[in-house]
């Protein structure tokens, strides 16, 4: 199975509201701690550790290049 990136919410606004809502209240070490059960929770559903591996390497390129242009917005 390919790692689909489009969204597969009918609602996708929806579906973020929920995310950022669960968070609500949460210090920011418990925050920290939701999402890494949520994710392992996610991964487990999606059981297909190529899939998996993919989606890790597009976090880690997404995370460094909003990295990357925070750093050119600060620096101009």
């Amino acid at each position: 199975m390919p790692l689909s990136t489009s969204s597969n919410f009918a609602r996708p606004d929806d579906a973020f509201r929920a995310i950022v809502e669960a968070h609500r209240g949460f210090t920011e070490e418990q925050s920290a701690d939701f999402d890494s059960a949520l994710v392992l929770i996610l991964a487990n559903h999606i059981g297909d550790i190529d899939v998996l591996r993919e989606a890790i390497g597009l976090a880690k390129r997404r995370m460094i290049d909003g990295q990357q242009q925070q750093q050119q917005q600060q620096q101009q």
